[in-house]
């Protein structure tokens, strides 16, 4: 009778356990908290999340604000059913995503606090990339 690796290394077995558990998790928030915060730019129950954009994005995108948080509020609920979906490009989505939050509010030159916070998230999506598993080596050998 052969035992499985897993049976015979319990750290093993905890360690993958772990890496599982983390992975659920920033999965979970990364799904859940763009999907909310996207649903949220059509309604601003939150927020008035017009105040968060640059002037300049409005000169550059010839568009009401609230039209451009229409859109952001798209995209965002389409980077958080990429993560659920398919978590390797949907995280790398979020990420690039947060840095582009980032640079938009350094250049509004306020509301500091929130790109920092979106700073330690974008280090949480790229957590979740560099946990999510890869495309198999059949999937790729049939790509």
């Amino acid at each position: 009778m052969k035992v499985s690796p897993a049976l015979s290394n319990p750290a093993r077995q905890l360690d993958a356990d772990r890496h599982r558990q983390a992975f659920l998790l920033l999965r979970t928030v990364f799904t859940v908290a763009p999907i909310l915060f996207g649903l949220d730019k059509f309604t601003n129950l939150l927020t008035d999340w017009t105040m968060y954009l640059a002037p300049v994005v409005t000169s550059v995108i010839p568009l009401p604000a609230q039209t451009i948080m229409y859109v952001v509020g798209g995209v965002e609920i389409l980077a958080g059913v990429m993560v659920a979906l398919r978590p390797r490009f949907g995280s790398a989505l979020v990420a690039a995503w947060l840095l582009g939050i980032i640079i938009n509010l350094l250049i509004l030159g306020s509301f500091y606090d929130v790109a920092l916070r979106d700073f330690g998230l974008l280090v949480g999506a790229l957590a979740l990339n560099r946990l999510a598993p890869g495309r198999t080596a059949k999937a790729a050998a049939a790509a």
